[in-house]
């Protein structure tokens, strides 16, 4: 069963006078601008390798990038804000002044990297840490009234995978992003597009249970992230890696579209768009 129709809000984000439609599912490009990435296609993140990547991604029709600084791979330590800055500027700045119809987001935990992100042309904040790991992080996009991507984690990146445990997983985290998204509205944040977190603090067990009663997220009135792209999700159960990965995470993504994702998030968009495009056909949906 096809879930995208089952959307109660307005399919719709604004962002600094522009509206992105989101009724029909659409692909945001991972960019990242990190030497640490658990997966970065063997290609360097030096600015002109990251300006052919985003080219290319929008030219298979990716209708977001997401730029990131700071690996949140497994183990991984808190970055420093002003690293993460001197990493993602330039390159949000050279993208912004190439490609100035594109929608970016920046993947941060951080409000100074939010803030400055969003003056430098990002128009969506994509925060891992659901506002945990930063207590100005809600304020701050409340003042920049821009679309905040609210995703869960159990811990933080260091220790997320050491004996993540839940009671049930799929209420907690439902019940989760519910509170946090009634705080962004109380503040002001208008826009919120609800991401389960995928990886994030969650067992191979976990993460199949979230995936499988995804579609009832869509009770918190939100549109729904699914980034599975080459993550534990599929190389635990294909005892695979990241670079052997495509195949289960095309797999995946039909799922996530059948449960009602409306933004897929991936390393591949040029197969994440075909996918799409099969299950419309399949599902009889035109736009």
């Amino acid at each position: 069963m096809y879930q995208n129709s089952l959307l109660p809000v307005s399919a719709t984000i604004k962002s600094k006078g522009r509206l992105l439609d989101l009724s029909r599912p659409v692909v945001m490009g991972i960019l990242n601008a990190t030497p640490d990435s658990f997966y970065t296609k063997k290609q360097d993140s030096d600015l002109d390798s990251l300006l052919r990547i985003a080219e290319q991604m929008l030219s298979n029709g990716a209708s977001i990038l997401d730029i990131g600084g700071a690996s949140t791979k497994p183990g991984q330590p808190l970055i420093d804000p002003d690293e993460e800055l001197a990493r993602i500027i330039p390159v949000i700045q050279a993208i912004h002044n190439r490609f100035p119809d594109a929608w970016l987001s920046v993947d941060t935990y951080n409000s100074k990297v939010a803030i400055e992100a969003v003056n430098a042309g990002i128009d969506i904040i994509n925060d891992i840490s659901g506002a945990k790991f930063d207590e100005n992080m809600l304020h701050s996009v409340a003042k920049l009234q821009v679309p905040y991507i609210a995703m869960h984690i159990q811990g933080t990146p260091e220790t997320m995978q050491i004996n993540p445990t839940y009671t049930n997983v799929v209420t907690e985290v439902r019940d989760h992003l519910r509170t946090l998204s009634d705080e962004c509205s109380r503040l002001g944040i208008h826009d919120v597009i609800i991401d389960p977190g995928f990886g994030f603090g969650k067992t191979l067990e976990h993460n199949f249970q979230l995936l499988k009663s995804m579609h009832t997220f869509r009770i918190l009135g939100r549109p729904v992230l699914a980034g599975v792209s080459r993550k534990s999700i599929v190389c635990k159960a294909l005892k695979v890696t990241p670079d052997h990965a495509l195949n289960g995470t095309t797999a995946l993504h039909v799922l996530a579209l059948q449960q009602g994702a409306n933004i897929l998030r991936v390393h591949d968009v040029k197969e994440a768009m075909e996918v799409i495009r099969l299950v419309d056909l399949y599902c009889g949906t035109t736009y």
